[in-house]
């Protein structure tokens, strides 16, 4: 087969999330395990460090590969969704997963796991799993795909594991509670495995103490003031962010967002960490691999500037915890008028993000090209109903386009609601050059 056959084969013959949602969510660790073992348990051949969480895995993931990296460590990578590629989910020292493993791997050994019939997602692991062992790298950092207790990737047992926060999402897998959703996201703590907790609120912190506890696995609460490193940030005047940090230090980091604030915390507490453990040596590293995520990693649509007159950004903020920290950072854009190209997909809590998006706003409706999509006529009758107004496209790159021709340089355009907003927004612009 050739690459573009064996990721048709893939994404056909195994039921994929992002494409149809619930009925490819598979509870149970019994698939994962099966093809371990055959494979030869290859992620005990690497140390692995485990994150998950609601909102900001991904850039917490990029950013501890940055500094790893930096630090002269040979660094897989595995994360999802990806945008245009799926070789971005397979990452060594940034460079993707070579379109010939892809084929072989699955021409290898799909007559053993064909009659599993797994799901796209504990194949796409177990893939990453065995290239890492094959690159012989010296650690991995494994992003959390769904939840975490029974989530394919949860058969490793890292050195560290990383929760980022809790929102409500995915309420339909994992609990219509923040309790409940952080039972799911602790069941990623291992035994006597030291874990950072970047966020916690009332519901979840006694969740995750308790499990800790549980479990004899030392617990850092990253947002306490004993442990916080991250005082405040600000737009950096050379592009990214610059944080104020607890001993006084001035650090500059390459990714935009106001929400990278509370990322960074937990990164530099995750790596004060792994500085512990002897795993970070150089304390320059931190600071410079913060800076050059983008660069070593290919990180995209984390409040990415696409241009500036107009002032262009997408982001992949996709849930109401996103949405808090977007709808603020929209709100103080300069500019005429702020011109929102937005869609969602189905299972997200779509009046609560449309009561965060700007009142003064100019819609430009549209759905992803994912069979989750919310309907654009959906989205645009809930606009109406929060008394915002706009026009409906049936394609992401249509309502980007008329964005653009309605926007005066002065403007502000954003493109979001979710990762497939952007996953099109970044296959039509590659698609256009």
């Amino acid at each position: 087969m050739s690459y573009q056959e064996t990721i048709e084969y893939l994404f056909k013959s195994t039921p994929v999330f992002e494409h149809v949602g619930a009925s490819a969510y598979k509870e149970g660790l019994d698939n994962s395990l099966a093809m371990d073992a055959f494979l030869g348990h290859p992620h005990q051949k690497y140390k692995t460090v485990h994150v998950a969480g609601t909102n900001g895995k991904g850039s917490c993931s990029h950013t501890l590969a940055s500094i790893l990296q930096t630090d002269g460590h040979k660094v897989g990578l595995y994360t999802s969704p990806h945008l245009i590629d799926f070789r971005e989910r397979i990452k060594v020292n940034g460079v993707c997963i070579s379109e010939s493993y892809v084929v072989d791997f699955v021409e290898k050994y799909r007559s053993f796991f064909e009659p599993l019939h797994p799901s796209f997602f504990e194949l796409t692991t177990a893939m990453a799993f065995k290239y890492f062992a094959d690159c012989q790298v010296d650690i991995a950092i494994i992003e959390v795909g769904l939840g975490g207790r029974l989530d394919c990737t949860n058969i490793i047992t890292p050195i560290l594991s990383v929760i980022t926060n809790i929102s409500l999402d995915h309420v339909k897998f994992l609990g219509n509670t923040l309790g409940k959703i952080a039972r799911e996201k602790a069941g990623i703590i291992k035994k006597n495995v030291p874990v950072i907790i970047g966020e916690n609120n009332s519901e979840s912190k006694p969740v995750f103490i308790q499990r800790a506890k549980e479990l004899n696995a030392p617990i850092v609460l990253a947002e306490d003031l004993q442990n916080k490193i991250v005082i405040s940030s600000k737009s950096a005047e050379a592009g990214g962010r610059m944080y104020h940090l607890s001993d006084g230090q001035y650090v500059r980091g390459d990714l935009m967002g106001d929400y990278q604030e509370k990322n960074m915390n937990t990164v530099l507490v995750a790596a004060k960490e792994l500085k512990r453990q002897r795993i970070i040596k150089n304390e320059e590293a931190i600071t410079k691999g913060i800076g050059c995520v983008v660069k070593q990693t290919g990180l995209l649509g984390r409040w990415q500037c696409l241009g500036k007159k107009p002032y262009v950004i997408c982001d992949t903020g996709h849930n109401s915890g996103g949405w808090k920290y977007l709808s603020r950072q929209i709100a103080q854009q300069p500019g005429n008028t702020k011109r929102i190209v937005f869609g969602m997909v189905d299972d997200k809590d779509l009046d609560t993000v449309m009561t965060m998006l700007p009142k003064d706003g100019t819609f430009y409706w549209t759905q992803p090209s994912t069979h989750r999509a919310f309907p654009v006529e959906k989205i645009a009758a809930c606009g109406v109903r929060h008394g915002l107004t706009g026009s409906i496209f049936h394609d992401v790159m249509s309502a980007y386009n008329q964005a653009l021709s309605d926007a005066k340089a002065e403007d502000f355009v954003f493109i979001g609601g979710s990762s497939y907003i952007v996953a099109d927004l970044q296959s039509g612009l590659l698609h256009t050059k």
